[in-house]
């Protein structure tokens, strides 16, 4: 169940000065200033001059905002752009003092691409990259097993491998300036008596909002406020990094999978110079968090030491600072059991809902998703008062939980059963399952998603809650 306390509920969060906001094309609009209550208890204490009346939360001292998105990854910005091109205005806070470019890259399949063209930005982003043709699975001595050709199994299938940094930064420029407010980390939250969120940022400005859109990720505080279970590890985890090719990459335009036993790699061209890769591994546990490029590039080089030597060579080639090591995760939606998605007028979208495993390449995609159908609901509702707004964020959480939660399942199995360890179940799956009984049609049935363009119209306000 959803919870809506009376008091203050704490968040984990970095705390970040005001004097750190990010001087930036896109910086949102000040907050009204006041001194937390906090800070004021503790002056109290130290000189005794200010009352306790000048403590107390005044609304007057609270900038208010209609509809708040809480993240700017790709859930919170095509979120965002998502309602602007409808004429819903809305306001974006992250944490960090700049959009969070870091990272590699991300498959986008025919679905997501279909919301990147109903949101205007499918083209600016198509040039760019390479449309991936098919893919070819591999043994770890190198034998092909098996190859595909996506348009012969799908004419209507589109692939491409899209840099994090350049689809954050597409969605960001289609803002206004003043939608997206950095440095801004999210500190508390409380349901007011008028059903209205107060929201208290780490710097101690406070603001309250009509709405208010978890967009934060996979250890989303709203999502924890919400009632949420924390995402469990999956027994995996995952080197990532981005290749750079300064001559030229020299692969073909479609994704290369290897398998070994509890080991597989993948690796697949994102522009005419740099390749996406990957290597994911058994462990019982995530351990130690480790950042040093130099020692993430070892322990990945150790792990395919002996495979093919493009992977090795392709490890080498990457920059530092695109190369990561993060345990997988996801959070299974049981029916009557985890809580719904929105509560009064709070939502969840993306990772921040429904974290995945990267097994099927949907995570994105279906973030993706979600943003545009509640978008689309929200617009419909958002001049029918509060009443038509809770009923719109059930009706996005009715259609969207059939899509997500058998996806959040299917690509953890998909995950557990190419991370077999057992040799006998091993040469099985390398000489019959793959080059005699996979095929690629069904496996790609759940990016089919119909999605109409967004139509921008007049900008709305969300009414004046009673």
């Amino acid at each position: 169940m959803a919870i809506a306390s009376a008091s203050l509920l704490s968040l984990d969060s970095h705390v970040l000065s005001a004097s750190s906001l990010h001087r930036s094309p896109h910086r949102a609009r000040p907050f009204s200033r006041r001194k937390s209550w906090l800070l004021v208890r503790a002056r109290n204490k130290k000189t005794n001059s200010l009352s306790v009346i000048e403590a107390k939360i005044s609304t007057d001292d609270v900038s208010e905002e209609d509809i708040v998105i809480v993240g700017a990854g790709i859930a919170g910005l095509a979120t965002a752009v998502s309602l602007q091109r409808l004429g819903v205005r809305s306001l974006v806070l992250e944490q960090a003092e700049s959009l969070r470019t870091g990272g590699t890259s991300l498959t986008l399949f025919k679905n997501g691409w279909r919301v990147l063209d109903a949101i205007g930005v499918g083209s600016d982003l198509r040039s760019q990259f390479l449309e991936i043709q098919g893919m070819v699975v591999k043994s770890d001595d190198g034998r092909e097993l098996r190859s595909f050709t996506f348009k012969d199994e799908d004419e209507s299938q589109e692939v491409r491998a899209v840099e994090r940094k350049i689809l954050l930064e597409t969605l960001a420029i289609k803002l206004p300036s003043a939608a997206v407010q950095f440095s801004s980390g999210l500190a508390r939250m409380e349901r007011r008596e008028n059903g209205k969120m107060l929201l208290e940022l780490v710097d101690g400005t406070r603001l309250l909002a009509k709405i208010v859109i978890g967009c934060d990720g996979i250890r989303s505080p709203v999502a924890k406020w919400m009632g949420f279970s924390e995402p469990r590890y999956v027994g995996h985890c995952a080197f990532r990094g981005l290749g750079f090719y300064a001559n030229g990459q020299p692969f073909e335009p479609r994704v290369n999978y290897v398998y070994g036993r509890g080991l597989r790699a993948g690796y697949v061209p994102v522009s005419p110079t740099k390749v996406y890769w990957f290597i994911c591994f058994n462990s019982p546990s995530p351990g130690p968090k480790t950042i040093d490029p130099s020692v993430l590039k070892k322990q990945a080089k150790e792990l395919v030491k002996n495979w093919p030597s493009e992977l090795l060579n392709l490890i080498d080639l990457t920059p530092d600072e695109t190369i990561s090591k993060t345990p997988l995760v996801d959070r299974w939606l049981w029916p009557a059991i985890s809580p719904p998605p929105s509560t009064g007028t709070t939502v969840l979208v993306g990772d921040a809902w429904h974290p995945m495993t990267p097994n099927l390449g949907q995570g994105a995609c279906c973030a993706l998703e979600d943003a545009v159908v509640l978008a689309r609901k929200l617009a419909n509702a958002i001049n029918s008062g509060p009443t038509s707004v809770e009923d719109a964020m059930q009706s996005y959480g009715i259609e969207r939980w059939p899509r997500v939660f058998p996806l959040t399942v299917r690509a953890n199995l998909v995950g557990s059963l190419l991370q077999w360890e057992n040799p006998v179940v091993c040469s099985f799956r390398n000489n019959v399952v793959i080059p005699k009984l996979v095929r690629l049609g069904p496996i790609l049935e759940h990016t089919n998603f119909e999605c109409e363009p967004s139509l921008k119209r007049q900008t709305s306000e969300v009414p004046k809650q009673q």
